[in-house]
């Protein structure tokens, strides 16, 4: 597994990973660390190895390149040298970046089968991420770069519906690619964790503080409801380049002590954080690339019997309806601050919300799921191991 991420904390990968662990299969990942970390470390039974430092604070395309670039050749380099002396059979690579893929190349020369794992398609990801426009040249050049990706790649799994939709109509045949969604791991996202004393109402988010994840529409809201709510509070755990625009909003709304920041946990820690919460918060913009990511979040919650309230997004509208997940207006922190008072007042409308995303989650979840993984790998390394390509 090759991934420009904390493995730690990303879901989406750990899944892949610990599910061909426990079957059996000897599982490296290669990953971005943190100052903290050793260099090397087994979880679950997974060989990790952090390879380069980040810190997750890029504020413009140059800085958040030269990282990417600087992983992108660590990484070559490391799976080349391991491959040289282990020969690895498959080898899944996880973008954002695209390229990543070509990490790989010695690899795929000398037999080994590539998947690209898309989970956000990155030219609307740079171009929200960095405010560009979509006609730019860049934008293009990222196009070219993502089809030619694609066609190195065995195999791509997108993660999901919408963008197999866009990628499919631009850069990958449809019999090469598999929709495989974020689904929540029930190993870790159960409903077990006591819930604290109900002295305060806590609406939560954990994730990446980016511009399309509408932080700052949640912290207006909270501003509108500080009155007649005194004990409703914000928690927001991760990182990300909006931070420090966030806090100085909650100082400026006069809601700092209603918005709490923490740090980016590992998986494990922060799903007791997710259970103790009355409900989380997902406030998605709808604008470009917010409106089609899908938010893995909202499954977790319902996982752990959470209910959640969230933007309407054309992705999450998609998969979720009205008897699932509360929405609101996407970009209205008026509309937000609405439903935050229904559903902070009402109990029996959270236990309803929390019902039915459970029943939900019994049919969608990676249990249920991971077949689909495992079978197009063991595919895959059938038609290597007889010498045959990948059939349509």
């Amino acid at each position: 597994m090759l991934t420009y991420s904390f493995y730690e904390s990303d879901g989406r990968v750990r899944r892949y990973a610990e599910a061909l662990s426990r079957r059996g299969d000897c599982v490296d990942v290669v990953s971005l660390g943190k100052n903290n970390q050793q260099r090397n470390e087994t979880l679950c039974g997974v060989n990790i190895y952090h390879i380069q430092k980040r810190i997750v604070n890029e504020k413009n395309k140059i800085d958040y390149f030269l990282k990417i670039i600087l992983f992108f050749f660590k990484s070559m380099l490391f799976v080349t040298l391991r491959h040289l002396k282990k020969k690895y059979q498959f080898i899944h690579v996880h973008s954002v970046p695209d390229f990543e893929v070509f990490a790989a190349i010695i690899a795929k020369i000398s037999g080994a089968k590539v998947f690209l794992d898309i989970h956000d398609i990155v030219p609307e990801f740079f171009a929200s991420k960095f405010s560009n426009n979509n006609p730019s040249f860049l934008f293009n050049s990222l196009l070219v770069v993502e089809k030619i990706s694609c066609l190195f790649a065995d195999h791509v799994i997108i993660s999901n519906h919408l963008w197999e939709q866009k990628l499919v109509s631009r850069s990958v045949k449809i019999d090469k690619c598999t929709v495989i969604l974020n689904y929540p791991d029930p190993r870790l996202f159960i409903r077990k964790f006591p819930k604290r004393p109900k002295d305060s109402i806590v609406a939560i988010y954990p994730g990446t503080f980016a511009w399309h994840q509408g932080l700052d529409i949640a912290i207006r809201s909270i501003a509108l409801i500080k009155n007649e709510f005194p004990t409703f509070e914000l928690h927001l755990y991760g990182k990300g380049p909006e931070e420090s625009a966030l806090r100085r909003l909650t100082i400026e709304l006069g809601v700092q002590d209603r918005v709490r920041f923490a740090p980016l946990l590992p998986l494990e820690e922060i799903v007791k954080k997710m259970a103790d919460a009355d409900f989380g918060i997902v406030p998605k913009r709808s604008d470009g690339f917010g409106n089609e990511a899908f938010s893995t979040k909202i499954l977790e919650f319902m996982s752990l019997g959470v209910p959640v309230i969230a933007a309407n997004t054309k992705i999450d509208k998609y998969y979720f309806n009205d008897s699932l997940v509360l929405f609101f207006e996407a970009g209205s922190h008026d509309d937000l601050a609405a439903k935050l008072q229904l559903i902070a007042s009402d109990e029996n409308l959270r236990s309803r919300f929390a019902g039915n995303g459970l029943s939900y989650i019994n049919n969608n979840n990676w249990d249920v799921k991971k077949d689909l993984y495992l079978k197009l790998i063991d595919k895959y390394i059938s038609q290597q191991s007889s010498g045959h390509g990948p059939k349509s």
